[in-house]
């Protein structure tokens, strides 16, 4: 599953360097070793954010003995990122509300870590061309922490002008929107075990709003239909009821509620009501 999660965001990797090269199509270019190779960039950049959340995961099951798969990359050919992305499979109940807490929320900021450099470096060298937008063509959402990137390199761009973006500005766009997602206080979600970390059984009710809210937000965008089914589904097959880990009444501490106060910061920053739409 990996070597062909390596392939498809390889392939979506090719395309996202034709585009820039061409300045969004304003210009006749030809697919080359150098755009193989940019390819190959944008992939390790991808697999790199979705490798390093997954992992941290990963770190903090082994910190607190706790049995769990290292990470499955999921192949998605003929998509805007190339892959699903990354999961592992944590195969015993967590032993504490602070280990439920540690394991969930190292996944984004490990996440965060690398996509941030990643977002910033791509800003940096990307360009503005002069070229109107076309009916049909696709829009990306923009996320808070995208526009101040934007906005500290080019300020405010001029009607009739576009963001050339850099191939790795659409692997850390893809990180930002996977953290935003796992961030959501769903069910067994990053933002899930986050929640019931910090309330308890209570979470069952903000997932429960959870899930409304999303089913609202496919009024703004159709990309968030599946995303809705998924949790739907889990609420029929599991319930709205977060698994208790095994010491449900351990407190989690005040330097958690500090860093609890972060993952809404970055889910914030990530998180796009319409994460792309056709103009």
């Amino acid at each position: 599953m990996f070597v062909l999660t390596i392939g498809t965001t390889w392939s979506a990797g090719v395309l996202y360097y034709l585009s820039f090269k061409s300045g969004l199509g304003t210009e006749a270019v030809a697919i080359d070793a150098i755009t193989l190779a940019h390819g190959v960039i944008y992939s390790a950049a991808v697999l790199g954010i979705l490798g390093a959340h997954e992992m941290g995961h990963y770190i903090a099951c082994r910190l607190y003995d706790v049995d769990a798969t290292l990470p499955y990359f999921l192949p998605f050919p003929l998509t805007i990122s190339g892959t699903l992305g990354a999961v592992i499979k944590i195969r015993e109940p967590f032993p504490s509300r602070k280990a439920l807490f540690d394991i969930g929320v190292a996944g984004p900021i490990a996440g965060f870590v690398v996509l941030v450099p990643l977002l910033f470096f791509s800003i940096f060298h990307s360009t503005i061309v002069h070229t109107p937008i076309e009916p049909g063509s696709f829009s990306f959402g923009e996320p808070l922490l995208f526009k101040l990137a934007v906005w500290l390199k080019f300020g405010k761009i001029a009607d009739g002008y576009q963001l050339n973006l850099h191939p790795i500005g659409f692997a850390a766009w893809f990180g930002m929107l996977a953290t935003a997602i796992n961030l959501l206080p769903f069910g067994q979600l990053d933002g899930g075990h986050l929640t019931h970390a910090a309330v308890g059984d209570s979470s069952r009710h903000i997932s429960l709003a959870t899930a409304v809210a999303t089913l609202g937000l496919c009024l703004l965008s159709y990309t968030w239909i599946v995303i809705a089914a998924a949790m739907v589904l889990m609420l029929y097959w599991i319930g709205p009821r977060h698994p208790r880990p095994l010491d449900e009444y351990e407190p989690i501490g005040r330097a958690r509620v500090l860093v609890a106060i972060f993952a809404i910061v970055m889910f914030v920053l990530c998180f796009m009501p319409i994460p792309f739409e056709r103009m």
